[in-house]
């Protein structure tokens, strides 16, 4: 007996000795990605540059940050950064709520497929047939080709809208059928199709409040209590709610948002009544259950999605997007995951479809975006992820009598114009009192680390830069110098 009592403490004793090295050793993957976040574009032949979190909290004015990490199958950190809000002392912890934003899309998509395995809806019947309290209006576009859920979990119905702002906390808010018809207080446009159903890819938020009232229609329920039901609940992500204002006793646990230069958003943060697009909040942790359940659905092991579904939820419709979701990559790379941007917050959730691989950052700035794919970046190097990896560059020397057609000011948009000047070998772009050295990768192309943009000046026959295109999409036109 004895004996047997020894040998149970024993393997008591080493179970919790691994724990503790499994915490030590997640705290200090933690600590390096704190340490190396990475820009998006480094040059060939330098050191790798690495800056802390807290640097890059302080520099882009992003108060406050969260993250979650899976490896192997599980969350294994989940940690909050900074303040709730700018100016008090509260600080952001793993449980801290923040606004999803379009991550709300991914979320709500689960509950209405969950909807299609109950027999309730189906992905490919017109919408209007279970529409009650209000119906997608027909037009010369619908005429033939209908609004369907698959369509509008693909983005691929053809409808306006392509977000919402929210309503300030002093602001009037819209009932949802107000805000598809685009009528007041509602502060955005109507939701209609001006594309035949299923002939291209555009992102709509106004589909998913579609969807929404889709879902209230069948189940009889209101959308917050309805998704609770069929996803926060099962997948135990006990810290999230689509309620819409955030009720009065979670207030405390919910962060603040802030404008791009710091400034705390008035009220604290907007109200979204266009919930399946942009009313969910959240933690990284319990977006990272969500990313987990996705995984194990895809392995047949989840009660919530069967296999069958999840691989349909995760195969592209149309470009790169599934049902709910963005896709990335191929083999080893493929992944899934969704962007989020709501007035004052910024997020990302990313997860690989062969491995129990993921992570989730949300921010309450306005300028996140940029530090969460920094975030991002220094992950993927800690936990060897072939994608979220740096662009490499390589700078030639241009022979300054080259550069000199690049001279000249450049119409950004109306009543906006960049200088660009040539200082010694270097070409400078001026924008007020900032000043940003252009990389030249040949005599036409450059890049700078500012922003990381890529630039491309285009000539015309006279040998002068007659454009200059700002990431192959804007074209800033050459003016009278």
């Amino acid at each position: 007996m004895k004996k047997a009592k020894l040998l149970s403490w024993s393997v008591l004793l080493i179970c919790l000795g691994s724990l503790a090295a499994s915490q030590t050793a997640a705290e200090a993957r933690a600590e390096r990605v704190e340490r190396g976040l990475l820009p998006g574009i480094v040059i060939s032949g330098r050191p790798l540059p690495a800056n802390s979190l807290a640097d890059r909290m302080a520099a882009l004015k992003v108060p406050g940050v969260s993250i979650a990490v899976i490896n192997d199958g599980v969350i294994e950190w989940a940690k909050g950064y900074g303040l709730v809000e700018a100016g008090s002392a509260t600080p952001v912890t793993s449980r801290t709520l923040f606004q999803a934003a379009s991550i709300s899309k991914p979320v709500a998509a689960l509950a209405a497929l969950r909807l299609v395995e109950q027999g309730k809806l189906t992905l490919d019947e017109d919408v209007n047939a279970k529409l009650a309290s209000w119906k997608v209006p027909d037009n010369e576009f619908t005429r033939t080709e209908k609004v369907t859920l698959c369509r509008l979990l693909s983005h691929t119905a053809g409808l306006t809208v392509h977000g919402f702002g929210g309503y300030p906390a002093d602001a009037p808010v819209p009932t949802l059928v107000q805000a598809l018809d685009g009528q007041k207080p509602a502060n955005s446009a109507a939701v209609r199709a001006d594309a035949v159903p299923g002939s291209l890819w555009r992102y709509s938020g106004g589909g998913y409040t579609v969807m929404q009232q889709l879902m209230i229609d069948v189940s009889g329920k209101p959308f917050p209590a309805l998704l609770s039901e069929l996803v926060l609940a099962p997948l135990g992500m006990t810290d999230s709610s689509y309620e819409q204002p955030l009720p009065v006793d979670r207030r405390d646990a919910a962060a603040s948002g802030h404008l791009p230069d710091g400034r705390l958003i008035p009220g604290r943060y907007h109200t979204y009544p266009e919930m399946a697009a942009a009313g969910l909040w959240t933690t990284p942790t319990d977006l990272a259950r969500f990313l987990l359940e996705v995984q194990r659905a895809l392995q047949g092991r989840s009660s919530v999605l069967t296999a069958g579904m999840a691989r349909q939820m995760t195969t592209a419709v149309k470009g790169s997007y599934g049902l709910g979701l963005s896709l990335q990559g191929t083999g080893l790379s493929a992944s899934f995951g969704h962007g989020g941007s709501n007035e004052g917050f910024m997020c990302a959730m990313t997860a690989f479809i062969g491995s129990g691989r993921g992570a989730v950052v949300m921010t309450n700035g306005d300028n996140g975006g940029r530090l969460m794919t920094e975030v991002l970046r220094s992950i993927a190097r800690e936990y060897g992820w072939l994608t979220h990896q740096p662009k490499q560059k390589t700078v030639v020397r241009v022979n300054p009598a080259s550069l000199a057609p690049l001279v000249g000011r450049y119409e950004l948009r109306p009543g906006k114009t960049l200088a660009v000047v040539l200082e010694g070998e270097k070409l400078i772009v001026v924008d007020g009192p900032e000043r940003v050295e252009l990389h030249p990768e040949s005599e036409l192309r450059f890049f700078e680390l500012v922003e990381e943009h890529e630039i491309v000046f285009v000539k015309g026959a006279d040998g002068k830069a007659t454009h200059m295109l700002i990431d192959g999409e804007l074209k800033a036109p050459r003016v009278a110098d």
